[in-house]
């Protein structure tokens, strides 16, 4: 019992200790969005009775591997998805990631809303990928959400990514912070 509960502090500790400082804020975005394993996608809706109102879905989503990722969020999807169907009117929509997904947040004591539990906003345009970067997707998305190997064939599952143009970072008191795209893509991971 005593071994476990020094394991488990010590992967608590490289958690905590990994999180890029807050003035690091590009740094901050790439490792939050690497961190999580889900989104919540915020489209406008094309369906009655919300229909031209904002409308957010949770999605599961990978840039790769842990410690190692692109920073570009792919998703696996199908037309059959509500969400999606919006998507075909209008392409457009945001991600939102927090590291309140993982524990560090609750092991600080931060609420899921405090700006201390990093949240980071990607607004761009979700695209369907093919070729080699859908066999990047697959790799990237199945690596990580392995039963999705598993889901209905006649669904006709596609891969797609989240083509940024903004990237909103709340990760300290203070307001939101912008990131350049080019920012964000060349932000190290060490």
């Amino acid at each position: 019992m005593t071994l476990v509960l020094v394991a488990l502090s010590l992967a608590l500790t490289r958690v905590a200790s990994s999180v890029p400082p807050h003035e690091e804020v590009a740094r901050m975005a790439r490792f939050v969005v690497n961190k999580c394993d889900w989104a919540s996608m915020a489209t406008i809706s094309t369906h009655e009775p919300v229909k031209g109102q904002p409308f957010s879905n949770v999605f599961s989503i990978s840039d790769g591997p842990p410690g190692n990722g692109t920073g570009t969020p792919y998703m696996y999807l199908t037309h059959m998805e509500i969400s999606v169907q919006d998507l075909q009117v209008n392409p457009q929509a945001s991600l939102a990631v927090s590291l309140a997904q993982s524990s560090y947040c609750k092991n600080h004591g931060f609420d899921p809303q405090s700006p201390l539990c990093a949240h980071i906003i990607l607004s761009g345009s979700v695209i369907q990928v093919n070729g080699s970067e859908a066999s990047a997707a697959k790799e990237s998305l199945f690596s990580r959400h392995p039963e999705m190997a598993d889901w209905p064939t006649d669904h006709n599952w596609f891969f797609a990514k989240m083509n940024i143009s903004q990237v909103w970072v709340l990760d300290y008191f203070g307001g939101v912070k912008k990131v350049t795209e080019e920012e964000y893509y060349n932000a190290s991971q060490r």
